[in-house]
This record gives C-alpha cells, sequence and structure tokens, in this order.
C-alpha cells in the first residue's frame, strides 16, 4: 500500500513540475518583452519618466493655484480609509498587496497601451513594437556605407548590407542602354532606371513584394511588352518631379527606403570601348556583345559632372564598398566619373572591391584578381581601394562544366600579384550555389557579414 501511495505520489509531483515548467516557459516570454522597454538607446524611458514628472507638477500647481480648498476633504477622507485599512489589515500584508496591484495595473496598462499602438502601426506584422523599435535604433547607428556599382551584383549587396545598417548610399551608374532601359531613353529621353530600380527594390523594407512588382515584365500590349513596372513607375517619376534624382527620393519615400540610391551622374552617359583587335565598339549592350578583349574604356561626354550628392555621400563616407558586379559595365563606368574616382580615392576611410567570383565571356575572359585591379587602376590613375574580398572555394564541379560550356571559369587569385599591387586579401566564402540551375551568385548575407565583420575588425 505504501509504495502504491509513493508511486503516485511520484506522478503527481512529475506532473506539477511539468505544470511550472509550462508556465516557465511562457512566464519569461512576456517578462522579456516587458523588459525589452528598458533596453538601452529607445528613447522611450524618458519621455515616460518626464511625462510622470508633469502629471506630477500638473497636479501641484493646480493644488497650490485653488489654495488646496476643494481638496481638503478629499485628503481628509483618503487618510480616513488609508487609517482604517491599516488599522483592519496589517500593514505587511496590506502595503505588498498595494504595490502588487499597482504594479499590475502599470503593466497591464503599458501592455494594452503598446498593444492598440502596434496593432494600429503594424495591423498585419507579428512583431513587436519594442522589437521594431530596438532594431530602428540599431540600423540607424550602423556606419555610414557607401557601395558603388550597378546591375544584379550590387542590389545583391545592397540586399545584404540593409539589414546591418540603415546609412547605406547606393551609387548607380547610369550608362545601360539595353533592354527595357534603353527602350525607354532612346523614346522618351530618360537616364536608364533599371540599375536604380533594382537598388530600390533590394532597399526596400516590403522587399519580397516589391521586388515581384518592380521587376514584373509585361508580356503583351503595344509599347508595354518587354517593359518592366519598375522602369515605367521611376520614368512617370521623373517626369512628375523634374528630373532623376528627385524621382528616386520621392519613390524611396512611398517604398519605405533603407538607405539612399543616387545615380552617378546626371548626364546623358554613353560607353565606348576599343577591343584589342582595334574595332571601337559604341554603347554599353554592345560592348559585351563584341566577344573581344577590352584594351581601353571611356564615356561622352568624356567628363560627366558628379552628382553633388554622390560626392557628400562619399566625403561623409565611414566605409566604401566597389562591386560587385561587370567589371567595365557596371563597376567601372562610375569611376569615369573624374569627382568620383577623385573623392574615393582622397577617402581616409576602409575601401574594399569586391571581385567577382566568374569570369564574364566578352569582358573579363581569362582576367585573374590581379587584372581586375589593374584594370581600375588603369581608369583611376591610382589605387581607390585598400583590399580586395575574394571567394575562397570553387563551384561544384556541375556548376563548372555548366559554366565552362559559356567559356567562363572561377576568377583565380593570383595572390603575390595582388600583393605586389599593394592590395591587402580578404578570403571568404560569401557564394550562394543554385543547385538546379547550376548558376553561383554572391549570398547577400554572407556577403555583408563577411564586409561588416573586416571593417569593424578596422
Amino acid at each position: 500500500m505504501s509504495i502504491g501511495l509513493l508511486k503516485h505520489a511520484l506522478r503527481k509531483l512529475k506532473s506539477d513540475r511539468g505544470k511550472l515548467a509550462a508556465v516557465g516557459k511562457r512566464t519569461p516570454k512576456q517578462f522579456n518583452r516587458w523588459f525589452k522597454w528598458l533596453s538601452p538607446g529607445l528613447l522611450v524611458k524618458r519621455w515616460l519618466v518626464i511625462s510622470a514628472i508633469g502629471v506630477v507638477l500638473t497636479a501641484l500647481g493646480l493644488a497650490i493655484w485653488i489654495k488646496l480648498t476643494p481638496i481638503y476633504r478629499l485628503i481628509e477622507f483618503v487618510s480616513a480609509v488609508l487609517g482604517t485599512i491599516t488599522n483592519t489589515v496589517p500593514s505587511y500584508v496590506s502595503g505588498p498587496f498595494a504595490l502588487a496591484l499597482g504594479l499590475f495595473l502599470i503593466f497591464w496598462g503599458q501592455t494594452r497601451t503598446v498593444g492598440s499602438i502596434t496593432e494600429a502601426l503594424q495591423p498585419d506584422s507579428d512583431r513587436e513594437l519594442v522589437d521594431v523599435l530596438l532594431a530602428h535604433r540599431r540600423l540607424n547607428r550602423g556606419p555610414k556605407i557607401v557601395a558603388i556599382g550597378g546591375g544584379t551584383g550590387l542590389s545583391t549587396l545592397l540586399r545584404g548590407l540593409k539589414h546591418y545598417s540603415a546609412n547605406i548610399t547606393a551609387i548607380v551608374t547610369v550608362a545601360d542602354d539595353g533592354g527595357s532601359s534603353g527602350r525607354l531613353r532612346r523614346e522618351i529621353g530618360v537616364l536608364p532606371p533599371g540599375d536604380i530600380r533594382n537598388c530600390i527594390a533590394a532597399l526596400a523594407d516590403e522587399e519580397k513584394l516589391l521586388t515581384e512588382l518592380f521587376q514584373y515584365r509585361f508580356q503583351a500590349g503595344d509599347g508595354l511588352s518587354g517593359h518592366s513596372f519598375g522602369n515605367l513607375f521611376l520614368t512617370a517619376m521623373t517626369e512628375i518631379a523634374g528630373d532623376l534624382e528627385k524621382a528616386i527620393a520621392a519613390s524611396s519615400q512611398v517604398l519605405a527606403v533603407r538607405g539612399k540610391v543616387l545615380p552617378a551622374t546626371l548626364s546623358d552617359v554613353s560607353l565606348w570601348a576599343e577591343l584589342a583587335d582595334g574595332r571601337l565598339i559604341q554603347g554599353e549592350s554592345n560592348i559585351t556583345k563584341a566577344k573581344g578583349q577590352i584594351r581601353q574604356i571611356g564615356c561622352h561626354p568624356t567628363d560627366p559632372p558628379a552628382l553633388p550628392a554622390a560626392i557628400r555621400a562619399i566625403e561623409e563616407a565611414d566605409y566604401i564598398i566597389i562591386g560587385p558586379g561587370s567589371l567595365y559595365t557596371s563597376v567601372i563606368p562610375n569611376l569615369l566619373v573624374p569627382r568620383i574616382r577623385e573623392a574615393i580615392a582622397n577617402a581616409k576611410v576602409p575601401r574594399i572591391y569586391v571581385c567577382n567570383i566568374m569570369t564574364q565571356p566578352g569582358e573579363t575572359e581569362g582576367y585573374t584578381v590581379a587584372e581586375h585591379i589593374r584594370a581600375i587602376d588603369r581608369v583611376c590613375g591610382k589605387r581607390v581601394f585598400d583590399a580586395v574580398l575574394v571567394q575562397r572555394q570553387s563551384p561544384s564541379p556541375q556548376s563548372l562544366l555548366r559554366y565552362a560550356q559559356e567559356n567562363c571559369y572561377p576568377v583565380f587569385l593570383d595572390r603575390e600579384e595582388v600583393t605586389n599591387l599593394g592590395c591587402r586579401v580578404v578570403l571568404a566564402n560569401v557564394m550562394d550555389e543554385d543547385e538546379e540551375t547550376g548558376y553561383v551568385r554572391h549570398d547577400p548575407h554572407r556577403l555583408a557579414r563577411v564586409l561588416l565583420r573586416w571593417y569593424g575588425g578596422r
């Protein structure tokens, strides 16, 4: 009989312990949410304290003004009630009870208030308001980062960087003359919006939905077929705002973009390239199609004026990142703007170039890392970055075979040559490989993490 009672007691104890553990799992989560409001830097506690002081001073001032005459009896009544309670219930019971009740009402009122505000500001979000505020403060305290480039490479980089800082400025080339951007450029006379569209979508908070919307291409319609919605949107905003810079700023406000996107110049820039076989190729889209070895590259007009806001962003930057992207048609076109390359060269902050993972036919066939650096040096006439980020591991054999059919190969790291050029090498695995298609790209989150780690080490 005693053994049976002992078993029953053990089962009961185990059941009670399980219930306590379940309550323990729920309780800390609620308390953690409350105590998050005590985190430094939220700019909430100081205003609550100031509000409380204001209430006390208001009540005190009102009482002094009316000489307390209307509330004498109220004070006497409250004193009598409190005296009765303390005489009836011991102070060691009534005191803690009143304290606990007051704290409960404060926490309950604050929770319901915050819940109502969260529901109004974020009706469809699962995130707590305190988490949003903490993230907002953390991102606003992030370094001032300037990312320079174009194409899909720059938008990939921005997609990762926006999780570390809200102080991002993307400086984008406007030399594109192919596809939807080229058509709008020729037919309407606007600067090509394609690369800018990609960057805005990448920096937007609602990235997935905006990317789908901005990248949507019309499949039918007279004159609409082939155009992307984002290009048409920016073109319309340019007509309304007066120029592309104002159109980007207005679009960024509407789309809640985290950071800024700026064109390198507002001039109508067109690229030209001289190939090793003597051919002179006009137009950005024709350079890659020419399938030749580029000996020299330039633009018309020869010295396009830089956007003042872009120069200001470079001068105020804490960190400058160049690339990734097509070397001659995405990265270098920004450096053909004299004041931009001079501002980068004169910057006293960490500067890094993100080298491509694979060579590109028609641009960098057979190029090593050192040859990428030399190509940039030739255009700038001097070194404009301190280090180069290189992918550590090669793609899988399946991807290598797929790329070999297009005459593409991994960019070889000739470390000794790079060192002789006075450039530091940062090796890291920042590659994302699509198992189905075999394509390799920079992984935005790994890339941003490595870049910020290097910056922190500097």
